[in-house]
């Protein structure tokens, strides 16, 4: 049975993830700590105790999520699971995949989170808060998504940040030809269109400062090639090359998460059960509603540990 693991991006934040982990597991708890170390303040306090408010924000919210997915990997390899041999493929979601790259090796932990730490804050400064926005569009095709994209663009920017799959893509840019997008995208069938309570246009061409930022932050960090290959979101092709690691991570500021592809490009080679390590289980449901056969699994509680222990002996 090869296996694949997923790591969630942002969204999946909650107030109290991963306690029980590291309250279970001193390697867990490990996590936290060298996270805070990293960070230089306490980031664990804020992840169980919030408030909500500040645990949502970007520069907090992507490494809150990595640490949680982290402690889960580590719970694992406390009790015994090498993902060397176990798992096949590792991908993350956005964020996500610095995860993902964290639990191959490709970077520490302590790196990981400044990393993210800085990507956050890049993103939020990338744009004036107001002059970009994001909508989820439920239920249309991809190409009258871009058409619809491409008509309100107009010289300004306007595409499609994620293709999550299950019929929801989600469109990133200027405000105003974000909402006039979102507009076109009902006047085409779509069944929904959603602007999204978001900080900046993530994933889309006005990223491009923050690309930049991360360009120059991973060239400073130890960078080793991963023990487990790992799915790229811009590329949705497989790599254990550092350099072409750290490209496409710069790539992917500003390129759409191919979330749906990666996910039949699982299926169609060889993957029969994708694991969510983490925080929540969006992915998992959007996993089952991309390919029906797909097996899905979550760990991210001490339950969850001994159930996925169970499954991958």
């Amino acid at each position: 049975m090869a296996v694949a693991f997923t790591f969630p991006g942002q969204g999946s934040q909650a107030v109290g993830m991963g306690k029980d982990l590291a309250d279970a597991f001193p390697e867990s708890r490990n996590i936290f700590e060298e996270v805070d170390e990293a960070l230089g303040e306490n980031l664990s306090k804020l992840i169980w105790e919030g408030p909500e408010e500040r645990l949502t924000l970007t520069a907090n919210a992507q490494p809150a999520l990595m640490a949680v997915s982290l402690a889960a990997i580590r719970a694992l390899e406390s009790r015994g699971l090498s993902l060397r041999d176990k798992v096949a493929y590792v991908a993350g979601h956005s964020l996500g995949e610095y995860s993902a790259l964290a639990a191959a090796g490709f970077v520490s932990v302590a790196d990981a989170a400044r990393l993210l730490r800085i990507r956050g804050n890049a993103m939020q400064a990338a744009v004036p808060a107001g002059e970009g926005a994001m909508a989820a569009i439920i239920g249309l095709e991809r190409a009258d998504v871009e058409d619809a994209c491409a008509e309100a663009a107009k010289g300004s920017v306007c595409q499609i940040a994620n293709d999550n799959g299950g019929g929801q893509l989600v469109i990133s840019g200027a405000s105003a030809a974000v909402e006039l997008a979102a507009r076109l995208c009902m006047e085409k069938g779509a069944k929904r269109a959603l602007m999204l309570q978001v900080s900046a246009p993530f994933h889309s061409a006005l990223m491009a400062p923050a690309a930049e930022v991360m360009r120059e932050a991973l060239a400073d960090v130890t960078k080793n090639a991963p023990f487990v290959p790992v799915v790229s979101n811009v590329s949705v092709t497989p790599s254990s090359d550092p350099d072409a690691i750290a490209r496409r991570l710069v790539e992917q500021v500003t390129g759409r998460v191919r979330w749906r592809e990666t996910v039949e490009w699982f299926g169609a080679n060889g993957i029969a059960t994708l694991y969510e390590v983490g925080a929540g289980k969006v992915l998992s449901g959007l996993a089952r509603r991309i390919n029906r056969d797909m097996a899905t699994g979550a760990v991210g509680t001490p339950a969850d540990v001994d159930a996925a222990l169970a499954a991958l002996a």
